[in-house]
C-alpha cells in the first residue's frame, strides 16, 4: 500500500484491510471484487491484484508461510528487487540492500552522484553503494533508519544538514552540492485530453420524473433505479473494477464521436442528453477533462451485450470502482431522476 502512496493516506485503509484479511490464507481465498473495494481510494489497483496473487501463490506452493530465500520472494507478483529487500531485511534481518526514493537521493548526496540517479549506469552504481554500506547485523534497522533520514532530514529541497549524523561523511555536503545533487529526474510531461461518460438508465423508469421533490415515491425510485455497468477488462485502465460507459483509448472532439464509440461497445445505440457533469482528474501522464452525460437507448427494447448489465445504485454502492466512477455515483445518489443538469 505504501508504493506511490503516502502513509496517512495508507494508514485507515491498512486498519481495514487488515480486519477483512487477518492472515494470508484470508486473502487468498478472498473474492476479488470484494478485495478492490477494500483498495477503492487508494489508486494503481494493480497492487491490489498483484497481493491476491501473491497470496494464492504463498499458499499454493509455500504452504501459507512467506518464502525467505531471496528468489522466491522475488518471483511473487508485484515484488521487485527493492519490495524483496526490504521484507527480508526488516522482518528476517537478512544482508539485503534496499534502493528507493529516499535511500536513492541519500546515497546519490554521500558519494556526490553527478547526473540523474535514474540512468542505468547511475542506478547500478547506487545499488553497489547500498550493499556496502549495509552493517554485518540488523540491515534491517539500517535500511529503515536510512529510509526516515531521506525522508525527514535528507530532503529533495532544502536539506537539513545541520541536523544530519553523517553530514561530515557526505561528500556533497562537503562540497556544497546537497542543493544540486541528486540531479534533475526527468519529469512526466502531461497531456490534456477529454474523455466522456455516458449514464444510462434502465428503460421504464422515468415515469416518477413528476413525484413530489423529497416524497417518499421519489426516494424509493432512487433506490430502485438502475444503470448500465460492466466490469473493466484484463490489461485496460482499472481492470477488475465496474464502470459506465467510458472512453478511455484517445482523446475525443465531442459527445457525438463518443456516442459512437461506446454504442458500438455496449451493442446498441446510446442517445447523448443533458451532461450532468465534469470531472478533471489526472491519469498516468493524462490530465483529464471527463465530460459525464445522460444518454438513452435509441430503441428501448434495446438490450446491451454482455459483460454490461443494469444495477441498482444500492448495488453500485458496494462495488468497487474507480474515484471517478464513485463521484458519479454520488451525483446520481444525490438527483436520481436526471431532470436537470447539475452544471
Amino acid at each position: 500500500m505504501l508504493q506511490q502512496t503516502q502513509v496517512a493516506t495508507v494508514l485507515p485503509f491498512y486498519a481495514r484491510f487488515m480486519d477483512s484479511f487477518p492472515t494470508v490464507q484470508d486473502l487468498a481465498t478472498a473474492d476479488e471484487q470484494v478485495l478492490l473495494s477494500h483498495w477503492e481510494g487508494l489508486g494503481y489497483y494493480r497492487r491490489a491484484r498483484s497481493l491476491h496473487a501473491a497470496a494464492k501463490l504463498i499458499v499454493a506452493d509455500h504452504g501459507g508461510e512467506f518464502p525467505l530465500q531471496f528468489d522466491q520472494v522475488l518471483a511473487l507478483p508485484g515484488i521487485g528487487r527493492y519490495t524483496a529487500g526490504a521484507i527480508l531485511s526488516i522482518s528476517d534481518g537478512q544482508k539485503q540492500p534496499i534502493l528507493e526514493g529516499n535511500t536513492q537521493r541519500v546515497f546519490s548526496r554521500w558519494i556526490a552522484l553527478r547526473g540523474n540517479p535514474a540512468d542505468t549506469t547511475n542506478n547500478r552504481l547506487l545499488w553497489q553503494v547500498a550493499e556496502k554500506m549495509l552493517p554485518r547485523k540488523d540491515a534491517g534497522t539500517f535500511n529503515q533508519a536510512a529510509m526516515e533520514l531521506g525522508a525527514l532530514v535528507c530532503t529533495p529541497k532544502g536539506p537539513a544538514c545541520h541536523e544530519c549524523p553523517v553530514a561530515s561523511a557526505c561528500r556533497a555536503h562537503q562540497a556544497g552540492l546537497e542543493q544540486e545533487i541528486p540531479g534533475k529526474v526527468t519529469r512526466v510531461t502531461y497531456e490534456d485530453r477529454t474523455e466522456y461518460v455516458m449514464v444510462v438508465q434502465k428503460p421504464g423508469e422515468k415515469a416518477d420524473r413528476g413525484s413530489r421533490p423529497g416524497s417518499r415515491s421519489r426516494a424509493k425510485a432512487s433506490i430502485q433505479q438502475q444503470f448500465l455497468v460492466r466490469p473493466l477488462p484484463e490489461g485496460g485502465r482499472w481492470a477488475g473494477l465496474w464502470d459506465f460507459p467510458r472512453t478511455t483509448q484517445a482523446s475525443l472532439g465531442s459527445i457525438s464521436e463518443a456516442a459512437t464509440q461506446l454504442s458500438a461497445e455496449v451493442g446498441v445505440n446510446l442517445v447523448p442528453g443533458i451532461r450532468l457533469t465534469t470531472i478533471r482528474h489526472a491519469v498516468t501522464k493524462y490530465r483529464i477533462s471527463l465530460q459525464v452525460y445522460q444518454a438513452d437507448l435509441s430503441e428501448t427494447g434495446d438490450k446491451p451485450g454482455k459483460p454490461w448489465k443494469y444495477v441498482s445504485l444500492a448495488e453500485l454502492a458496494e462495488m468497487p470502482m474507480s474515484v471517478t466512477g464513485r463521484k458519479i455515483v454520488k451525483i446520481l445518489s444525490e438527483d436520481s431522476q436526471l431532470q436537470l443538469p447539475m452544471s
